[in-house]
């Protein structure tokens, strides 16, 4: 009897901490927005130097066509450069961890390319490229920045399969797609889901610098460029419609990697049972 007393007494925690995962930061964000929208209207303050939330709101409803357009091609932009990076980095990682010499000999290089200044070198990548393939110089550019957490977490993943199993599997015969599957794999899983987890924000943040470096000059205009244009022309409720566009997508897709981590890891690991 006791025994089931504590059990609901677990599981109502257990959903009321729930809850405040959800209203916590509701809260925060309604307080923190009537705080501002009090500031900017008892202080007068102009629409060009600071816009209110309400301004905000309502440039995005008057703009919602235009926004969505330029929010789709920023997504393309980083879904692609995120895509190439899982792939890439995951291939790279197993190739590292295949052979002690490959990765001592590459993996230097991939620590220059995660710390190369992208703003410096996305001009010459234009240049390579071409100006007729501008979407692919910022599909490179935004794959610059997130293609080194996924490497880096893959590889460590897949050092820290237990050395007593690589015996066991060893000692059986196990070949090594065998050892790939039923043992790198698994261990490898949560550390690759947190590189996705940094790298999905890092692909957005990307595709955004690229933008800006390319300019209106870019056949598919994404939410950059309406930043862009916006601060030229002074329509700061535009500008900071956009930025929140930009703050809601990383939102949105951190909490979405975290609730595939979730799935993943929740029966088995012990960070998804955290979760």
């Amino acid at each position: 009897m006791s025994e089931d007393v504590g059990g609901d007494d677990r599981r109502r925690h257990g959903r009321l901490s729930a809850w405040l995962q959800w209203l916590a930061p509701i809260a925060v964000g309604a307080v923190l927005l009537g705080a501002w929208e009090w500031l900017v209207r008892a202080y007068d303050i102009p629409k060009y130097m600071l816009p209110s939330p309400s301004d905000i709101c309502e440039k995005f409803s008057a703009e919602t066509h235009a926004l969505g357009q330029a929010w789709w091609v920023t997504m393309q932009t980083m879904l692609l450069a995120l895509a190439a990076a899982v792939v890439l980095g995951v291939a790279a990682a197993a190739l590292f961890a295949s052979s002690r010499l490959v990765s001592v000999s590459l993996f230097p290089y991939a620590i220059v390319l995660q710390v190369t200044p992208l703003v410096a070198v996305a001009p010459f990548i234009v240049l390579w490229i071409g100006w007729e393939r501008l979407w692919l110089t910022q599909a490179v550019c935004a794959w610059i920045v997130a293609f080194f957490p996924i490497l880096s977490n893959t590889v460590i993943g897949l050092d820290s399969a237990d050395r007593g199993l690589r015996d066991l599997f060893q000692l059986y015969g196990a070949t090594r797609w065998q050892r790939l599957r039923w043992l790198l794999a698994p261990s490898a899983l949560p550390y690759f889901l947190a590189g996705l987890r940094i790298s999905a924000n890092l692909a957005l943040v990307g595709a955004i610098v690229a933008e800006f470096v390319i300019g209106p000059q870019a056949d598919r205009q994404g939410l950059a460029t309406v930043i862009l244009v916006s601060q030229l022309s002074q329509d700061a409720p535009m500008m900071f419609a956009a930025l929140a566009l930009v703050s809601l997508t990383g939102i949105v897709t951190y909490f979405g990697v975290h609730g595939l981590s979730y799935m993943l890891l929740r029966r088995w690991h012990e960070t998804g049972r955290k979760e």
